[in-house]
């Protein structure tokens, strides 16, 4: 203990309470889709708030009602599908793309490349309109490839990818060019491979982005049955009767998947956010 320093317990004080300011909303959230309707608002200014119903039997309850409900599980498959597709997409068009600007010599590189840094400072939002507007005329409105397509490419995960294959040395590529290995096959057999933490935190943050993503599905989609979890959460808090535990509940089990990708990822995102680690040993 007489190592430790006053600061270190003050850092660590003070990250305890940031995590418990943003952790009791989540567990408020759990616990109130563990109890009847009820009880939900019962005792909200004590501690008592923050636990589930003294009843077992009744844990459970308002999963199995929201289920009977509503399509719960095909709002779920179809957020899997696009947040899914939609990470695998997004790795492989944004390391092509900062490969290109990485390793591959062309006339206007950096002008490019400069001029998709500035479309940083554009709000999506502003997208939205011209987006529909190509999709509608492409014929894909109420299409899945519509909630997919537009969004893989993004100017972030292509800069992102770019630092890290500029990080792997040139000889790694010589010696691959003097076995007679091609462009592609170097990207993918030793880039890529190479270049793992961009790989989970690109396909992460993509899998998160589409999976939260609220209205462009909701303008693009009209069948219901291709709606995706948060379009869906709007139509049953719509739907009466609304049952807040319900509805903790379907927020519950929407957040699950998120909580266990980053869990399974964590290390690879911190290393590649931190902009550190290439692979290479």
């Amino acid at each position: 203990m007489k190592g430790i320093k006053a600061g270190t317990v003050l850092e660590y004080i003070l990250l305890l309470l940031l995590a418990a300011l943003f952790l009791f909303p989540m567990i408020w959230m759990v616990v109130s889709s563990m109890k009847p309707e009820a009880d939900v608002y019962k005792n909200l200014s004590s501690w008592q708030a923050f636990l589930p119903s003294l009843n077992p039997a009744n844990w459970f309850k308002p999963y199995q009602e929201v289920l009977e409900r509503f399509s719960i599980l095909t709002y779920l498959a179809n957020s899997v599908f696009y947040a899914g597709t939609f990470a695998l997409g997004s790795i492989i068009v944004n390391s092509l793309a900062g490969f290109a600007f990485a390793k591959i010599d062309f006339s206007g590189k950096k002008l490019l490349f400069g001029f998709l840094l500035a479309l940083l400072i554009i709000p999506m939002e502003t997208m939205l309109i011209p987006q529909f507007t190509i999709i509608n005329a492409l014929g894909l409105v109420n299409n899945r490839l519509a909630v997919i397509i537009p969004g893989l490419a993004s100017v972030f995960n292509i800069y992102l990818f770019r630092n890290f294959f500029i990080a792997i040395p040139e000889e790694i590529i010589e010696s691959a060019r003097m076995d007679g290995a091609g462009i592609l096959r170097i990207f993918w057999q030793i880039m890529l491979p190479m270049s793992k933490p961009a790989v989970a935190t690109v396909g992460v943050l993509s899998f998160i982005s589409s999976w939260n993503d609220y209205i462009w599905p909701l303008m693009v989609l009209t069948d219901s049955s291709k709606f995706s979890m948060q379009v869906a959460i709007t139509t049953i808090n719509t739907t009466q009767p609304v049952y807040i535990n319900q509805v903790m509940a379907v927020l519950t089990i929407s957040t699950i998947p998120l909580i266990l990708v980053y869990i399974v990822a964590q290390k690879y995102i911190i290393q590649g956010l931190g902009g550190s680690g290439t692979g290479i040993k």
